[in-house]
């Protein structure tokens, strides 16, 4: 009964630190899990506090699922698909390089190891951490920045845990083949996003049929482990499986879930991210105390694992340098003037057709148009978002190191040689790279004098939106076509009230009574209809996210007024 009190208490006391850190960190301009870190530190070497060690499969069965799958809702599709190429770069590529290069420093560096456990710490090194995303957003960086972050960050921890299980196999086995390699880690990819996309579907269909918000809920926070578990035991990445689950969800939920679920999704979630990534950071801080007297005792102090640490991070940001500095000249190698030119004289024909051959394929030449139509954003965007030396500098000095590593390290097997130099090694490359990257991001940001996203592009693509949605609500009401929730029509005289509402929503929602209510939730599901029609024309994720959620919060408003009214 004790031992359950003393858990409690520990899970009460954790959340309270959390929260005050969530409150104090924007005073101090920190994010909040690099202040968790600095009280984890100083509150394990209390010496009251006992030693605090916590199974690496909690974290990687119970933590990262839900995170990674609840940043994957989240993930903006659209511009996902305009730079997957680069961030399966960052995600794969920069990895294995990185895993290498710091293999091959380890197996020099640590006479003990065989060059397969020098691998495996070398891929426990490789996967950066999601926080560099959080502290790029509030620095208002470019959303082409941050999206490359993002993307990053979601599926290179697959590639790196892949590679770490590969390493420790061949480790055991006492030889590698590079062609097992390629073959396990194509398997893995194949079986988590096939056996991810299935768990999605099925996931989002079935909350379709759940009315009930909280039910909803509780279904929804089943589907990241649902994904992981079966490609686990597959032999796929469960990791890659929750993020997929959660792309699909996130692309499924506008078109299947109600105003209140996403809402109630969107809260929830977000209060799960803030607990689970505020726990995890609170207990890095707290093991250091036992990591640091392990070194004490088996490697005769602390300053092995320091040296290593810091070699091993200069290695990190001087392999992350040279593969941007590939990269970024490659982003902007987009021949924009030819594209665009072969894009209108293919769009001047389409317009130049006969009707008789309009009307013998509408629906291919309707797909033809988006298309063209989403080419011509892609191109747009391309233009308006592109990508400096300067942006090349902040992607690489926010390539921090975090949770992942941390659990990573502490799954290599006990047999390991100086396995406690080793997980002290990667500790202290997570703490380095959060305390100096974390703290000083936004310090870099201001010297490389990096350009603030394109305010006008975003400015301009909002009003276009919302000219079409305004333009489908006045087409609505003019073709007499919108109905009531029990079906029947509406008479002139409401539509006559209500066109007004199809250029903006009310300012006065009190004053919306029955029948002009009823209206207004018809024209949001129209426009609701529409908006949904438009993320095929190329319109980015964020904008049509933030419709999507004005037209929900308005739609809950206008209910609320209905309920009252009845």
């Amino acid at each position: 009964m004790a031992r359950v009190e003393h858990l409690i208490l520990s899970a009460i006391l954790g959340a309270i630190v959390i929260a005050a850190a969530t409150v104090v960190a924007p005073r101090v301009r920190v994010a909040a899990p690099l202040v968790l870190v600095v009280v984890g530190i100083g509150v394990s070497f209390l010496p009251f506090v006992p030693t605090i060690e916590v199974d690496p499969e909690i974290i990687l069965v119970g933590v990262l699922p839900p995170l990674l799958y609840s940043a994957a809702v989240n993930l903006p599709a659209v511009e996902f698909r305009r730079d997957a190429k680069a961030v399966g770069g960052l995600a794969v590529a920069l990895v294995l390089l990185t895993t290498t290069v710091l293999g091959v420093f380890f197996y020099l560096a640590i006479p003990e190891l065989n060059f397969f456990l020098a691998l495996a710490l070398g891929a426990i090194l490789s996967p950066t951490d999601a926080v560099a995303t959080a502290i790029a957003k509030r620095l208002g960086l470019s959303r082409r920045v941050i999206v490359l972050l993002d993307g990053e960050s979601l599926l290179n921890d697959a590639t790196a845990l892949v590679t770490l299980r590969t390493a420790i196999a061949a480790a055991a086995a006492g030889a590698f083949a590079l062609g097992q390699f390629v073959g396990d880690f194509a398997l893995a990819v194949f079986l988590a996003v096939v056996v991810g996309a299935i768990v999605g579907w099925v996931g989002i269909r079935a909350r379709q049929l759940i009315p009930d918000s909280a039910a909803n809920s509780v279904l929804g926070f089943v589907v990241p482990f649902a994904a992981y578990l079966p490609t686990e035991h597959l032999g796929g990445s469960g990791l890659v499986a929750a993020v997929v689950a959660g792309i699909v969800t996130g692309q499924g939920a506008a078109r299947r879930l109600t105003a209140e679920q996403r809402l109630t999704d969107q809260t929830n979630w977000h209060t799960i991210e803030r607990v689970l990534e505020g726990a995890v950071f609170l207990i890095m801080g707290l093991e250091v105390k036992d990591l640091w007297q392990a070194n004490i005792e088996e490697q005769d102090g602390p300053f092995r694992g320091f040296v290593l640490a810091i070699i091993a991070l200069l290695l990190v940001l001087v392999v992350r340098t040279a593969y941007v500095s590939v990269l970024i000249p490659i982003l902007n190698r987009r021949r924009a003037p030819e594209r665009r030119t072969r894009l209108t004289r293919i769009s001047s024909r389409l317009d130049g057709l006969d009707d008789e051959v309009r009307d013998a394929h509408p629906q291919r030449l309707r797909g033809i148009r988006a298309r063209i139509n989403r080419a011509f954003a892609d191109l747009d965007y391309y233009q308006a978002k592109p990508l400096t030396w300067r942006h090349g500098g902040v992607i690489v000095w926010a390539g921090m190191r975090g949770v992942v590593t941390l659990a990573a390290a502490q799954t290599l097997p006990r047999d390991t040689p100086s396995r406690e130099l080793l997980v002290f090694t990667a500790f202290l490359v997570a703490l380095f790279s959060l305390l100096i990257q974390g703290l000083t991001l936004s310090a870099v940001a201001r010297a490389l004098k990096v350009p603030p996203d394109d305010e006008d592009y975003r400015r301009d693509e909002h009003q276009r939106l919302t000219a079409e949605l305004r333009s489908a609500a006045s087409e609505a009401i003019a073709n007499n076509s919108l109905r009531r929730s029990d079906g029947t029509a509406f008479d002139d005289r409401v539509l006559a009230k209500g066109a007004r509402m199809a250029e903006a929503p009310s300012d006065d929602l009190l004053s919306l009574r029955d029948d002009l209510a009823e209206l207004r939730l018809a024209l949001i599901g129209v426009m609701r209809k529409r908006l949904l029609e438009l993320g095929r024309d190329g319109y980015s994720s964020t904008e049509l996210r933030r419709s999507l959620a004005a037209l929900d919060a308005e739609e809950l408003s206008l209910r609320t007024v209905l309920d009252e009214g009845e």
